[in-house]
């Protein structure tokens, strides 16, 4: 009975069909498994199938939405620019011409709604026997790809920038040192009612403000050398809140939000502050007519969820540092461009194009991220993210300088390989007291101090010089003269003298270009140190 009714032509018919129904279960669920969107048309262009991805990506509900619809005007119908794609220019119907496969790297596709998105597409042939009888299509949405490569593309361009401007900005700082200081010694020869005073004090107004535009070239170069910190950015906040009031002026209102029990950050407490104050003035400019300015700090943990949308930012704990106005907003074609040096939408003399530049260096060069959100006519907000320090309460503190200067009666070895500098330096410093041995280069500095049979008591030198570095330098004369204090200056020094922590950058170091009197106060500080080290027994 049971074999009769396997061969009962009504019961072979249902299994087949019941069979045939699995298997195109099956390939559906295949098909709907992928992440590539796939797409099938006839001869004529219709629509024939598609799977989960196609209808997600366009747009469209279910698969009635579009099955015998004309593809081409579903969603290849026009370029990127809006102009009409012409049926027999598709590349998809040319292949069903030529039997060619096709491959598009970069065109673009449009949605239901009418937007378009870029694609990446395959197109082949569907044949039955010699005949082709239509086409599969399978594309991706690639704007997260061209989201990461146009992120790349910019840091590239960015990091190409910056190494020209630090080049610059370095060999700027030394002509800009030969200015000041001959100024400054003009200054100090001049009688109080000479009429020569106001030009040299001129000269030296100009050489302060160009010194200030290298050191912006430098921080967005990542050439400015740190004084790194376990900092508390609550902290640095709370000292420059005192002063942005008076930068930013009395028609807009300051909100200050800081975070509770805020993760410490490895950065340099100046540039932190150079950050602040330079978003403010630029939220200022933003903000003619008024309008309010919010700083906000706080923890936040990056996600791998974020990391997938963001690509960039890798994950762990970050401080997030928020600047955001209430102003005018960036409009779109110059948002691709605001932390590019010397661009500017201000006219012309309000602006050196340079403040959200050094913003975006110190930020990179602090191992951290910034990120801009702007609408028209409703404001933009800066967001800063820094690296969290696992290690370390230590907070930086502001300290103010004196301007008295004092010189002293101590031997000093002056190493600078750009002689005008050189001469300036030793002509002021013997005005002031001081013995003064000079060398030109390390090598020389080696021969001088051999021949010196007295006591040096602090070496100042240059950190990059031909041949031997000022670190390697003091290290070998150290080894000699134990009790020589060492005072390194530069322009900017290589990372990898900063990774081998040579240069103490907080006590030891003057960045270029800077005053007469700042050097010989530094001088009487790291001189004074060695007088409470050996106080202490230390």
């Amino acid at each position: 009975m049971g074999s009769d009714k396997k061969r009962d032509p009504q019961c072979q018919l249902r299994r087949a069909e019941e069979a045939l129904r699995e298997r195109e279960e099956f390939v559906t669920l295949l098909l709907d498994s992928t992440a590539e969107a796939i797409v099938g048309m006839d001869r004529e262009g219709k629509c024939i199938f598609s799977n989960a991805a196609c209808l997600r990506i366009l747009g469209y509900a279910e698969v009635k939405d579009i099955l015998g619809k004309d593809v081409h005007s579903l969603m290849h119908h026009s370029l990127a620019d809006g102009r009409e794609y012409a049926r027999e220019q598709c590349q998809v119907f040319k292949m069903l011409a030529t039997g060619e496969c096709v491959h598009v790297v970069d065109e673009v596709l449009w949605r239901a709604d009418g937007t378009s998105f870029p694609a990446e597409y395959w197109s082949y042939p569907m044949r039955r026997g010699n005949e082709i009888v239509g086409a599969v299509i399978t594309f991706l949405d690639i704007s997260e790809r061209r989201s990461i490569e146009a992120q790349l593309r910019q840091a590239q361009k960015m990091d190409a920038i910056g190494q020209l401007a630090g080049g610059i900005a370095h060999d700027f700082n030394n002509l800009l040192m030969v200015i000041s200081a001959y100024s400054e010694l003009m200054l100090d020869s001049l009688d109080a009612d000479s009429p020569l005073r106001r030009n040299a004090e001129e000269i030296l107004t100009a050489a302060r403000r160009a010194a200030e535009l290298t050191r912006q070239l430098l921080a967005f170069s990542r050439k400015q050398l740190q004084a790194l910190q376990q900092l508390d950015l609550n902290t640095v906040l709370a000292e420059t809140s005192r002063m942005l009031p008076h930068l930013i002026g009395e028609d807009i209102e300051m909100v200050v939000k800081a975070g509770g029990e805020l993760h410490r950050v490895k950065a340099d407490a100046g540039q932190i502050e150079q950050i602040l104050m330079n978003l403010a003035a630029n939220a200022r400019d933003a903000m003619p007519d008024g309008g309010r300015l919010t700083i906000e700090t706080s923890n936040v943990l990056i996600n791998d969820a974020y990391v997938q949308k963001e690509a960039v930012m890798p994950p762990g704990r970050y401080v997030l540092l928020t600047v955001a106005d209430t102003g005018e907003g960036i409009a779109r074609e110059h948002l691709g461009h605001i932390f590019e040096p010397f661009y500017t939408t201000k006219a012309e003399g309000k602006g050196t194009g340079l403040g959200l530049a050094t913003v975006y260096g110190i930020v990179k060069q602090s191992g951290g991220f910034i990120w801009v959100y702007t609408e028209i006519g409703m404001g933009t907000t800066f967001k800063i993210y820094l690296p969290a320090t696992t290690n370390g309460s230590h907070k930086g503190e502001f300290r103010s300088t004196e301007n008295v200067v004092r010189g002293g009666e101590e031997t000093l070895l002056l190493v600078e390989d750009e002689d005008p500098v050189r001469t300036s330096e030793r002509e002021f410093l013997e005005r002031n007291g001081y013995r003064v041995l000079e060398a030109k280069n390390g090598a020389d500095a080696v021969r001088v101090a051999h021949e010196y049979a007295g006591v040096i008591d602090l070496l100042v030198t240059d950190v990059v010089m031909p041949s031997m570095g000022g670190p390697q330098l003091a290290e070998q004369l150290l080894a000699e003269r134990s009790n020589m204090r060492v005072l390194f200056v530069s322009g900017y020094a290589e990372g990898t003298i900063l990774r081998r922590g040579v240069v103490d950058l907080r006590n030891s170091f003057l960045q270029k270009p800077f005053s007469l009197r700042t050097l010989a106060r530094k001088i009487r500080d790291v001189i004074g140190s060695r007088s409470v080290a050996a106080s202490s027994g230390t």
